[in-house]
């Protein structure tokens, strides 16, 4: 399929696969699009089981997106670490939360 026909990947996540310098991605554009179509799909779906969690359990926002990210970041998920750092900041943006600080 003609790479021109894809969707857009927005900055935030081609810095997940550019190098260091920022000049070139560290994988093929396909590949990039399919993690970030991954990665978005699970954001939009944990959105609501994020906004669930917060109403159930009266608990800071902060609080549910560090336990979400936890969550992504286990050695079965389907995303890698800096991935998951994005979803949580994606749900963070959809649910209109204060973004959660990077962790290390």
């Amino acid at each position: 399929m003609d790479d021109s026909n894809q969707l857009d990947v927005p900055p935030s996540f081609v810095a997940l696969y550019t190098n260091p310098a920022g000049h070139r991605l560290t994988e093929p554009i396909r590949i990039v699009r399919e993690r970030y179509e991954l990665c978005e799909d699970m954001a939009q779906m944990l959105m609501e089981q994020a906004s669930a969690a917060q109403f159930k359990s009266g608990g800071s926002e902060r609080e549910v997106l560090r336990k979400m990210q936890a969550g992504l970041s286990e050695a079965e998920s389907p995303v890698s670490p800096a991935e998951a750092q994005w979803v949580v900041v994606r749900i963070a943006e959809l649910l209109g939360w204060e973004s959660p600080a990077p962790q290390a």
